[in-house]
């Protein structure tokens, strides 16, 4: 790890940090603010989304989840899509960012309606997961693009604090749109006609977001001029395109041993994070709540999700504090041994206050990974291949995490309940943490802060001090 005297100076380095401060700083930016609403506006569409599925695929009245089924949800869920998630990633960097928030966002919403009408039919089986793909796939393209855009309404020495403030609000609202999602399928009778209401309602929070990002200048947020202005050709010669730019922004990123030894620590963070996932669901519903009605144990599944999302919060509060005090590979080091001591601890009492609190800390823990892996990728990659790089982010967030759960199912018990699984996933976290650590030492100083990274555009910098 780099010297303390080699960090950058973390943002708003001068009184005391919090999350209302950083946000009233950022806030400030007017381009910023537009960005901002559009995924919170977003996200709380997803959360909503996410509720109205999950009580539909996980907690249905009639039918208990098992191993397969539940990892099969999540590959067919998350794999497809990630698997050709990076090719999105060169029309994010060829493609107006502002265009594509704007049209991805109603044809999200399109989608949506197309879930909601199979989920009021009682559908569970191809049609359904092939349009929730369509959601998804449509989502991960718009997040990767939010995330490719920051750097152009913040300047670069708010990065981290841009970072801190726009995604971990943004899962915040998602998990009070998960609330929120769970109130109204409550309130229509946990049906299938419930679970179709509740999707509806997250498609009109992805109109709204359609409309606030229309109010950003198309060019806004990038990409930058003066890459990839031939026009459109063929299809097949598209294709070449992307593949070739791809495997370009592989090569990038790759001999930057920052954004890559980054996404390595998201991809294992994720990996036993889906195992614990699957775990969490098969507890509540086959272990914790066997004999009870299947809202019983959705309305305590509740509690653990509100848990993991004001860890979520609370991360923005923390980590623009420590990262004046160590760097961010260090405190990504840190938050992988935290996260091995607490699920070998906690984990292992198969208690549901322990359980509250080991998410909490998860999602804290988590959550501060993400923002500093994500102000890595911004730092250290000029614009030209951000749009790449969060796209290959995004597909180690996903496709590792269905990954991990499809694997544990030979040794997933019914109950969810095993103590030698929480053994494996302690071990997992603990060896990614010595990975990254060892692979961080061996890293170049600039690497660790911002100082000797690329910065934002020069546009963003200006609009910041005028």
């Amino acid at each position: 790890m780099a010297a303390a005297a080699n960090r950058e100076p973390a943002p708003g380095s001068h009184g005391r940090s919090s999350f209302v401060r950083d946000l009233r700083i950022v806030w400030a930016e007017h381009d910023f603010r537009r960005l901002l609403s559009t995924r919170l506006i977003s996200q709380t569409g997803d959360g909503i989304f996410t509720a109205g599925l999950g009580t539909y695929v996980f907690f249905n009245a009639a039918v208990y989840p098992n191993p397969l089924k539940g990892a099969a949800a999540f590959a067919v869920l998350y794999a497809p899509y990630s698997l050709i998630g990076p090719f999105a990633g060169v029309f994010i960097d060829r493609w107006s960012r502002r265009q594509i928030l704007v049209y991805s966002a109603l044809l999200r919403s399109v989608f949506v309606a197309l879930t909601a009408a199979l989920m009021a039919s009682g559908n569970v089986g191809p049609p359904l997961y092939i349009a929730v793909l369509l959601v998804l796939g449509v989502n991960r393209f718009f997040l990767a693009s939010l995330s490719a855009a920051l750097p152009h309404v913040v300047a670069g020495d708010k990065l981290v604090m841009g970072n801190s403030v726009s995604p971990t609000a943004g899962g915040t609202l998602a998990a009070v749109g998960g609330i929120l999602g769970l109130g109204v399928n409550a309130a229509t009778g946990d049906t299938e006609r419930g679970a179709a209401i509740t999707l509806l309602v997250a498609g009109a929070c992805y109109i709204a977001a359609s409309l606030v990002a229309r109010t950003m200048p198309r060019d806004l947020l990038g990409p930058a001029r003066g890459s990839y202005q031939r026009q459109p050709g063929r299809i097949l010669t598209e294709l070449r395109i992307v593949a070739v730019g791809l495997a370009r922004g592989v090569r990038v990123i790759s001999r930057r041993r920052g954004p890559a030894t980054a996404l390595g620590a998201i991809g294992g963070n994720r990996f036993f994070y889906g195992i614990l996932f699957l775990m969490s669901i098969l507890l509540y519903r086959n272990y914790f709540y066997r004999g009870a009605r299947a809202s019983v144990a959705e309305t305590h599944y509740g509690y653990l999700v509100t848990a993991v999302a004001v860890g979520y919060f609370c991360a923005a509060i923390v980590t623009p504090y420590v990262t004046r005090r160590l760097t961010k590979p260090a405190l990504i080091t840190v938050t992988l041994v935290v996260s091995a001591v607490l699920i070998g601890t906690l984990g292992q009492t198969f208690g549901q206050i322990a359980y509250i609190i080991m998410g909490f800390f998860l999602g804290l823990a988590g959550q501060t990974m993400v923002i500093c892996a994500t102000t890595v990728l911004q730092e250290e990659l000029t614009d030209d291949y951000r749009g790449r790089a969060f796209s290959l982010y995004d597909m180690m967030f996903n496709i590792t995490f269905a990954v991990g759960a499809l694997l544990s199912v030979p040794v997933m018990p019914l109950s969810g309940m095993s103590h030698a699984l929480i053994g494996v996933i302690t071990a997992g976290y603990a060896v990614v943490a010595v990975a990254y650590w060892a692979a961080g030492r061996q890293s170049p100083a600039s690497s660790a802060g911002g100082a000797g990274g690329m910065s934002s555009p020069s546009s963003a910098a200006q609009r910041s001090s005028s």
